[in-house]
Parts: C-alpha cells; sequence; structure tokens
C-alpha cells in the first residue's frame, strides 16, 4: 500500500495505492501529518482500508498528485541515491548510507516547476 495525496494544491485529499489502482481515503479522516504518524495512523489507515476495501472509491487517474506528506516536521535523505550514483560519479560505493537532511521548503508535488531566483551580479563601488 503506498500512501498519496491528491488534489487541488494546498487542498489535497488522501488516497492510497494498491496494485496500481488509486483509492480516495479522505474518509478516513485524517491527513497525512505529524500526529497521523505518531498515532500510529499507517496501521489504523490499514484496518480502516481493510473494512471499507469496497466502499472506497476511485480517484480519476489524471489527478493532480501532491505532497505525499502534510506539514513535515523534517526531510531526512539518504545520499548518493545510494550505489547507483556513486558508480555514476565513479566513486567508490560508501559502506554506510550518506545522511543528509532538507529544508521542508524543499518538498513539492510531481507537477509545480522549480524557479531560481536571480544571481546578482557583482556590485563594485562605494557603499554608503
Amino acid at each position: 500500500m503506498k500512501m498519496i495525496r491528491y488534489g487541488e494544491l494546498n487542498k489535497e485529499k488522501t488516497g492510497i495505492v494498491i496494485d496500481g489502482i488509486w483509492y480516495d481515503t479522505s474518509a478516513f479522516g485524517e491527513d497525512y501529518n505529524k500526529q497521523f504518524f505518531e498515532s500510529d495512523g499507517p496501521a489504523r489507515l490499514m484496518e480502516f482500508v481493510q473494512t471499507n476495501k469496497g466502499k472506497l472509491e476511485h480517484i480519476p487517474e489524471n489527478s493532480r498528485l501532491g505532497s505525499p506528506f502534510a506539514r513535515p516536521s523534517k526531510i531526512v535523505c539518504t545520499g548518493l541515491n545510494f550505489a547507483d550514483h556513486a558508480e555514476e560519479m565513479k566513486n567508490p560505493i560508501p559502506t554506510e548510507p550518506i545522511i543528509f537532511m532538507k529544508s521542508t521548503t524543499a518538498l513539492w508535488d510531481l507537477t509545480t516547476t522549480s524557479s531560481y531566483p536571480e544571481i546578482p551580479r557583482r556590485q563594485t563601488g562605494k557603499w554608503s
């Protein structure tokens, strides 16, 4: 089971993917946020899905997928993708994974285009 969030930006609903089919789980009544994960949410969601499997509505496949988690407190990443990236960079494969963190603002949905700010040119002269 994969958990997804879908729908209009900042109004996402929860869903799951089972055997490639998207199902709406908004009737479960919780978003996939910190409280959800701190209160055994995945197990409770699985129980809800098993109880209501025949009643869950299908999500149209052309629906916008949003960020999979609502308001994460942190993003912990495994670097070097792990072995693939090391090989691509012609580096030895590390014996342990490289762990790093990213700002929560780095989490985007699949359809949002990233924009980069203009880099200011170097200023010369006297600043007063």
